[in-house]
């Protein structure tokens, strides 16, 4: 049950009860493909940085170990040792990026895994009973995310299968919540609006899906090519013909900025890699703008990554120095503390922005943090 608490103009304070738990809204959800966030942090490493969700991936995870595999372990939650909400991605998205090894048809794809060339094919009800046997909170339908630049044509004819795939899913979902040996029978299932940059298709798609009436509504097939301006258009369209009383995710996005802009739309979940990727790179988040530990500036810097965080590196007391010099010596210590750092960050972003909405601030409370950001102060 998805319960509003507090709505401030378009913005949403809201909470998701599951049966892994609540999931207080808006929310950042970790991404952590293979059941892992990319790093060495640890589910426990995770609840230590306030993380709401963890987000696996389907097409991943069926690939290597196999579904099966995590079925027999019982689960997810079981497997990596999480009590704590999890959300699949479908697979869908791989029918993007993964364009020079897959064969879209009616019935589904057909990819050749990245990992030893084999064929794997993938529809809706294969994407469901995989995430079934995944057992996780939150499944995503299957779809086709096409390119936010492609052509109007194809556009149309995709989205139009994605509905029918939705269709399926949605089928297929409650069989499987029905079927005995079945992990979690209380799954959810959101769907996913598509549309390119395409305002009046986003528009019908999503009038089309909103008469499903599923567990919640994703907006896919952005930050993928268009600009942030094109994105929050899309969302200004978009957005307001999903229903109000479900969730709403923006899939893949993104920067802080970009939550900022799209919370104050009405959207209330989102997942991306940058946190995790970033820290891997040496590119650390804070209130004051993006920094770079690896530039030289930084060799001598003896003051943590930000005063006032609580993440375990500047809890700790460690020194941008010292962090420059395990990013420089290539010692997984730096990249663990930097990703951990990045992960808090995003995580009370969302806190930060919950409490604004409540106080009814979340106006100047977006334009201030956007202020700072950009001007370093």
């Amino acid at each position: 049950m998805y319960e509003i608490i507090k709505k401030d103009q378009k913005a949403k304070r809201a909470v998701l009860h599951t049966v892994h738990g609540d999931i207080q809204t808006p929310v950042f959800m970790n991404v952590g493909t293979a059941a892992a966030i990319k790093g060495a942090v640890s589910t426990d490493d995770l609840k230590e940085l306030d993380t709401q969700v963890f987000l696996a991936n389907t097409y991943h995870l069926h690939v290597r170990p196999g579904d099966d595999v995590i079925y027999e372990l019982g689960g997810l939650s079981s497997f990596m040792k999480w009590d704590r909400p999890i959300l699949t991605d479908s697979g869908g998205f791989q029918v993007f990026s993964l364009k020079g090894l897959r064969k879209i048809k009616e019935e589904g794809v057909t990819f050749s895994s990245h990992i030893d060339g084999r064929r794997i094919f993938m529809g809706p009800e294969e994407s469901i009973k995989i995430q079934s046997r995944l057992s996780s909170t939150i499944a995503m339908a299957f779809d086709e995310c096409p390119p936010a630049l492609a052509e109007r044509k194809y556009v149309e004819d995709s989205v139009n299968r994605t509905t029918r795939w939705l269709k399926r899913c949605k089928v297929q979902m409650e069989r499987q919540n029905g079927l005995y040996g079945t992990l979690n029978k209380k799954q959810l299932l959101f769907g996913i609006n598509q549309g390119a940059i395409y305002e009046d298709i986003r528009v019908e798609h999503a009038k089309a899906i909103s008469e499903l009436d599923l567990d919640g509504y994703a907006i896919g097939g952005l930050a993928v090519g268009e600009t942030p301006e094109q994105m929050y258009e899309v969302l200004d369209a978009t957005v307001p013909h999903l229903p109000a009383d479900k969730p709403t995710y923006l899939m893949g996005v993104g920067t802080p900025r970009n939550i900022l802009e799209a919370v104050e739309r009405g959207v209330d979940f989102f997942d991306c890699v940058y946190p995790s990727r970033n820290g891997r790179h040496g590119h650390v988040y804070t209130k004051h703008g993006k920094i770079n530990i690896l530039n030289k500036k930084y060799e001598t810097d003896g003051f943590v990554l930000e005063e006032g965080c609580g993440c375990p590196a500047c809890k700790r007391g460690y020194s941008k120095g010292y962090l420059r010099h395990l990013m420089k010596a290539k010692e997984m210590l730096g990249m663990r503390f930097l990703v951990m750092h990045n992960l808090y960050f995003y995580n009370h972003l969302m806190e930060d922005i919950r409490n604004a909405i409540e106080e009814g601030r979340y106006k100047a409370f977006k334009e201030e943090r956007i202020r700072m950001m950009e001007s370093g102060m």
